[in-house]
């Protein structure tokens, strides 16, 4: 399906009242729209997006708040600040959002943003190779190394080290990775992401930290070694 020429994407929608269209235009565009709470809780277990659109319409202060905590946290998505014509005035670089619009945005305007926004980080994104603390991880060959050697990873395997790497630094339930690695078709339980996970740990050797369990949330891919609170083991 495509919306104004572009291909449709996974949007998530943080809202700041329950039950209200935080753009109401975007319904008459064919994207796939997920809305949760814009609250820090409801991070933790959020779907992966192509795009954010924050709700800044009613409370300024934790909605910029909320998108300081989106940029620390690891979030790759590009994200879109909502406002009301009178939050125009608050809106600066501190926010770190690709972009803003105003709730009464008509279905032009918004789909040509969100596919700006998107292609922008595709631009951003666009090298097949991914290096972090001595893994390198080449998308087009479907090989890894570390320190130079070449990691002998099984697809499944390759696949969670890949996905959690291009996410770095967020922390992905064992729900999240099932759906996003293995594909909601899956029907084995979450159990096989603690195994794929040990078995990478045991692969990566002095690496292992890199992968990080955050203790009854799940894992994530560490930006460097030295965040103890983010131990390599334990389940």
């Amino acid at each position: 399906m495509e919306t104004l020429g572009s291909t449709m994407a996974q949007i998530l929608v943080l809202a700041s009242w329950p039950n209200s269209e935080v753009l109401p235009a975007l319904s008459l565009l064919g994207h796939r729209v997920r809305v949760i709470a814009a609250e820090p809780a409801a991070l933790v277990s959020a779907p992966v997006a192509d795009l954010v659109l924050l709700d800044a319409r009613h409370d300024l202060v934790s909605a910029k708040s909320l998108a300081k905590i989106l940029n620390t946290t690891g979030m790759s998505s590009p994200l879109i600040v909502v406002l009301g014509e009178g939050g125009l005035p608050a809106m600066n670089a501190e926010w770190g959002s690709s972009d803003f619009i105003l709730e009464t945005a008509g279905p032009g305007e918004i789909e040509a943003r969100i596919r700006t926004a998107i292609g922008r980080g595709k631009i951003q994104d666009k090298s097949e190779t991914i290096s972090a603390s001595g893994v390198v991880i080449d998308e087009a060959s479907y090989s890894a190394k570390v320190h130079g050697k070449p990691l002998d990873l099984t697809y499944k395997e390759f696949e969670l080290l890949r996905f959690l790497a291009q996410h770095s630094g967020r922390v992905f339930t064992r729900e999240q990775l099932l759906s996003e690695v293995w594909g909601y078709d899956y029907f084995g339980g979450t159990r096989t992401v603690d195994v794929h996970i040990r078995r990478l740990r045991a692969k990566l050797g002095d690496l292992e930290s890199l992968i990080g369990t955050v203790r009854n949330v799940g894992y994530r891919f560490n930006n460097s070694l030295d965040e103890s609170e983010y131990a390599p083991s334990g389940f």
